[in-house]
């Protein structure tokens, strides 16, 4: 089978886990404060918090902006569900803001005019979280725009888009947004095994999130009682988690970041064969912003709606791992049990119809890439 994704280890990346694995530090080491300091300087963001997935780093966002019971948060409902659960780990009400079928992302028209109407109602959100889908950085200059007069904070998952840029900047840097989150996942660009991270450039917001990853307890001179004498002392200051990385998820990180640039540049070359090879066919590819560069995390393509399920089923004959990217969030069994009905968001339900992700990965070699192409257009072709 053709995964539609896979992680990409080398000898370096091995190497560096067993010098932590001889090393007396496992966690809490050394190795998690170079990650951030390395992640920070690649997005060119002041701050960086490494935790054990990207799901603690949505939720410790959340918190670090106070999101709480009888706060809203909107997302998108094109996502992994963890992109809305954040928010109600945290007791906040969640809603979701159509998107663009031609990008994946946020739908700019709909959340103007959604803002407009929710500011006469009472019931604006505390928090947006776009979401950079398949790797795409969303127009977030026109976002932070369109939110930023209600006082609504702004955090970016970033989960597909390490390594992306737009208008020149990185994505991650913190120019229109509160807080930017990104994930290790091994289908991501970079791999911890597993693990996440939260950038921003508010001091204050870090210390939250450094706080709440670690249980609430510090050992800061600054905010621990009579350490001098006690020096063995530490103090819970809040309730946190135990979200915190170890050092063998960040030497991991640091050898794969240190790769970042060989993994992109693969990935945007397989891209572009496939967009060439998809041109004038009933396979379409998504629109790319001019001011934006993706990461390419997935290769979403949109096939006529009525053949998807069909089509799906006859790559995964042909041992080609397809999948899709994604049922929206508002149609799990969970958030249907919280009364949002199906067809809630129309250009996400048309867009999930005929959604394929198509294998993408810096270990597609030429003739897998060949024989996805062929087999798909063969099957499209043949079904309409």
């Amino acid at each position: 089978m053709i995964p539609y994704s896979c992680q990409d280890i080398d000898s370096t990346d091995i190497e560096a886990v067993t010098q932590v694995l001889a090393s007396d530090f496992l966690t809490q080491g050394a190795q998690v404060p170079a990650f951030e300091r390395a992640l920070a300087r690649r997005v060119q963001a002041r701050e960086a918090i490494a935790v054990n997935s990207g799901t603690s780093a949505l939720h410790l966002a959340c918190l670090a902006l106070s999101v709480g019971p009888g706060d809203r948060v909107w997302t998108s409902p094109i996502s992994f569900v963890a992109s809305a659960n954040c928010a109600r780990y945290c007791g906040a009400e969640v809603d979701f803001v159509d998107i663009d079928p031609r990008t994946g992302n946020l739908h700019l028209e709909a959340l103007e005019r959604r803002l407009a109407d929710a500011a006469l109602d009472g019931c604006l959100p505390k928090v947006l979280i776009p979401v950079h889908y398949a790797g795409q950085s969303c127009d977030m200059r026109v976002i932070a725009r369109l939110v930023n007069p209600y006082g609504v904070r702004i955090i970016e998952d970033a989960s597909h888009a390490l390594g992306a840029d737009y208008e020149d900047t990185p994505v991650g840097c913190g120019r229109y947004s509160d807080i930017t989150v990104f994930s290790f996942h091994p289908v991501k660009m970079i791999t911890c095994g597993e693990g996440g991270a939260l950038l921003t450039n508010s001091l204050e917001l870090a210390e939250s999130a450094r706080l709440l990853r670690s249980h609430g307890v510090t050992r800061d001179p600054a905010r621990v009682d009579n350490l001098e004498a006690e020096p063995w002392r530490y103090e819970q200051h809040a309730l946190g988690f135990n979200y915190r990385m170890t050092d063998l998820q960040a030497a991991l990180g640091l050898s794969q970041l240190a790769r970042l640039d060989a993994f992109l540049a693969e990935r945007r070359q397989r891209a572009r064969r496939y967009q060439r090879a998809f041109e004038g066919t009933p396979v379409s590819t998504l629109h790319q912003l001019t001011e934006a560069h993706s990461a390419w995390h997935l290769m979403s393509v949109l096939v006529p709606a009525g053949i998807r399920a069909e089509v799906f089923r006859r790559l995964r004959q042909d041992g080609i791992g397809v999948n899709v990217h994604y049922l929206p969030i508002y149609r799990q069994p969970y958030y249907q049990q919280l009364g949002f009905p199906p067809g809630y968001c129309p250009r996400a339900e048309a867009f999930y119809q005929s959604e394929l992700s198509i294998p993408l990965h810096t270990r597609l070699s030429d003739s897998d890439q060949a024989l996805v192409i062929e087999r798909l257009l063969h099957h499209v072709e043949a079904l309409t």
